[in-house]
């Protein structure tokens, strides 16, 4: 993509209303645009990592083993009514009638339509274990939107939701569905946290929420030190293997990690001095296992090995896909800009000509971008005629993890600089060197485009 034909409406000053990094960023770097309270259009850079954070979930959803599909945004209310939830969901649910008179909402959760949908498509226990998800816009009417899209009240989110026959097969969907998630937050360049959490409007008695660490989480977290020296890395894992997904879990979530609504101070006593920690959090998604509780009051059932009917075990499972460039931003900026991890960001590396028109720094630039879309990345070259500082600051702003800066002096000596976002620290190289060692740092993270 070049500079000069891209929709990128930067802002040069701090947007009033924004109270935190995220929102100002993203508002700066011209990625999102309020429409109304807690709710944005997505502009063409927001957008773009919005897709990728989206293709990284549903890998992930993918190789655990589980099913995309896509449920409407609009329900009909009988179907919460059913499962007794419409009337105490509260005023975060937005309510409407169509215009035959029937009562219908805005989804900000699925939990019905997806077990009505087993319910009528599902009554052997031989079609199980079975998991459905989707990625699909919600609406939960907060009271008072803020923060951007850290707490908006559209947001996109993953929702996933396992049938099976016993509490022990719903357990492994829990802790499969754990596993994937650290699998799809390291990929994202995130340390997540699954801490004991509250259920909630959702429901059931065992409950992890993953949150990521940043002075303007909403949540006051407590856990031990030791947590945060946890990766899932690289690890091979078999997801069909109960054993394997256990270990996972009880590695993870051994440790001391809980948020302010399940907090026990004399647990947490137990910990080391030295290794006790409070700070703030932000949640980046939740898994849930509550049993027959949606099956019980919705009547979904399959049919058992000995022929008799057995209620279905369940669980749901979200990821805040939106809420997730906020909590990248909080957690990667500095006083420049948005920092993005390799793995998300909306273009690899950033192309700056400083003499726009000079023909060999053009025909230079053009062999750059050119020998990068042939290795199946996304150049972004700036080849706007703008003063050198706007260039860099716009570079900064925007967050690309490496910049390649290509003018007369070094041309002259066979060089460009490649400028590394997050160090600062730059090195002059010949182009075709600058394009290997990107390509070398990209070859560990899948490469997605839009």
């Amino acid at each position: 993509m070049r500079l000069s034909r891209y929709f990128l409406p930067v802002l040069k000053e701090n947007p009033s209303e924004a109270q935190i990094v995220s929102h100002r960023l993203m508002l700066r770097a011209g990625m999102i645009k309020q429409q109304s309270a807690g709710i944005y259009a997505w502009l063409p850079l927001g957008f773009k990592v919005l897709r990728k954070l989206e293709n990284i979930v549903h890998e992930e959803q993918v190789r655990a083993g589980h099913i995309p599909m896509l449920m409407p945004t609009l329900q009909s209310a009988d179907l919460w009514r059913e499962s007794g939830r419409y009337d105490g969901y509260g005023e975060e649910m937005l309510r409407m009638q169509d215009r035959h008179g029937h009562d219908m909402l805005y989804s900000p959760t699925a939990e019905e339509l997806f077990t009505d949908v087993f319910r009528a498509n599902v009554n052997s226990y031989k079609d199980l274990p079975l998991t459905l998800y989707q990625i699909q816009w919600k609406f939960r009417d907060e009271i008072r939107p803020r923060f951007g899209v850290m707490r908006g009240r559209e947001f996109l989110m993953k929702d996933s939701y396992n049938f099976d026959l016993s509490k022990e097969a719903a357990l492994h969907a829990y802790n499969r569905h754990l596993v994937s998630y650290l699998r799809t937050y390291e990929r994202m360049g995130l340390q997540a946290i699954p801490m004991r959490a509250d259920s909630g409007p959702i429901g059931g008695d065992y409950t992890h929420e993953f949150l990521v660490l940043a002075d303007t989480g909403e949540s006051e977290v407590f856990y031990d030190s030791e947590i945060t020296d946890l990766t899932f890395g690289d690890r091979e894992i078999d997801f069909d293997s109960v054993e394997q997904c256990q270990s996972v879990l009880e590695e993870f979530t051994s440790r001391y990690a809980r948020t302010d609504e399940t907090h026990d101070e004399a647990l947490f006593n137990e910990v080391p001095e030295d290794r006790r920690r409070t700070a703030r959090g932000i949640e980046v998604g939740q898994i849930f296992y509550f049993g027959t509780q949606y099956s019980d009051a919705m009547n979904a059932a399959v049919q058992g090995p000995d022929g008799k009917p057995v209620q279905i075990h369940m669980g749901s499972h979200g990821i805040g896909v939106s809420r997730l460039l906020g909590a990248i931003i909080e957690a990667s900026h500095d006083e420049n800009g948005i920092i993005w991890p390799e793995g998300v960001t909306p273009f690899h590396v950033g192309i700056v000509n400083l003499k726009q028109g000079d023909a060999e720094a053009d025909a230079a630039c053009e062999a750059l971008y050119d020998s990068f879309t042939a290795a199946g990345l996304e150049p972004l070259y700036d080849d706007r005629k703008e003063r050198a500082g706007g260039k860099f600051a716009t570079m900064d702003l925007i967050g690309l993890p490496w910049r390649i800066t290509v003018g007369p002096r070094g041309l002259k000596n066979g060089v460009v600089e490649l400028t590394s976002r997050r160090s600062g620290e730059s090195e002059e190289l010949p182009p075709e060197q600058a394009v290997e060692k990107i390509i070398q740092i990209y070859a560990g993270h899948r490469v997605s485009g839009l």
